[in-house]
């Protein structure tokens, strides 16, 4: 590796079982042309500071397991270069929204939980046998869900969610993505099973169309855009909900 330049990278660090607050440590890091932020935290890691806690995996923008805040926007450390930020400092931290375990991982725990939810995965109309073959479907009708099945579940798009950290029962963007991927699916039926969690306060309702979601997704998803082609769906079947027979009634008494 050349070492003809350096940069700072301002890590934020945090051991919650030793430390009283977050505190920000600074390392002088060479670097190349081509070397990711990913590849300035592997430096500190294997030549200045092996305690330095950050995941990481495919180093391809393929797993999402890198996500940070770098310079105050949720991104992959893999995906961006620090030749970007020079002079520097670049400042690193663990992804907004969510407690940290320590340095840069980040507990993902609520996110898994509301993607249970959601039921992201499909649901056939009926169970076939081996001898009747696949579930078909043809290319146009993959082009309606494949843009949301690029997520990749890296939460850049809850750190950069105003209303998730504000209200964190906000099922949130990327589980209401993929939600919707499978809504689009032509081989699923189990979107009335995912209504309750749409129609909910906590689901696209508790959107309010911020739109920074999808400006942060490495993978192009639009969150936002999955979560505004529910809600006139949610709102007929509230209004259909209203307008049922006793259910002004039952109201009335309530």
């Amino acid at each position: 590796m050349s070492e003809s330049q350096r940069i700072t990278l301002a890590v934020q660090r945090f051991h919650p079982e030793q430390d009283a607050e977050p505190r920000w440590q600074r390392y002088a890091v060479p670097y190349t042309p081509d070397m990711s932020v990913l590849e300035g935290l592997q430096y500190i890691k294997d030549h200045l500071d092996g305690s330095l806690t950050f995941r990481w995996s495919c180093r391809m923008a393929i797993c999402g397991s890198c996500g940070c805040m770098i310079d105050g926007e949720p991104e992959l450390a893999c995906h961006v270069f620090l030749r970007d930020y020079a002079p520097g400092p670049v400042w690193v931290s663990a992804l907004d929204h969510f407690p940290v375990q320590r340095d840069l991982v980040i507990d993902q725990s609520d996110f898994l939980e509301k993607l249970e939810t959601v039921h992201a995965y499909l649901i056939p109309a009926g169970e076939r046998t081996a001898a009747e073959g696949t579930y078909r479907q043809t290319p146009e009708q993959m082009t309606d869900y494949y843009a949301y099945a690029q997520c990749i579940n890296c939460l850049l798009c809850y750190a950069a969610c105003p209303q998730y950290g504000w209200h964190p029962d906000f099922v949130g963007p990327g589980a209401l993505a993929l939600l919707q991927r499978y809504n689009l699916d032509s081989r699923d039926a189990g979107s009335e099973l995912r209504h309750a969690v749409v129609d909910a306060e906590q689901g696209v309702w508790g959107c309010t169309l911020v739109g920074h979601c999808s400006e942060v997704c490495p993978k192009g998803v639009d969150p936002a855009r999955a979560i505004n082609q529910n809600k006139p769906g949610s709102s007929a079947r509230y209004l259909l909900d209203w307008l049922r027979p006793g259910r002004r009634r039952q109201e009335g008494s309530e």
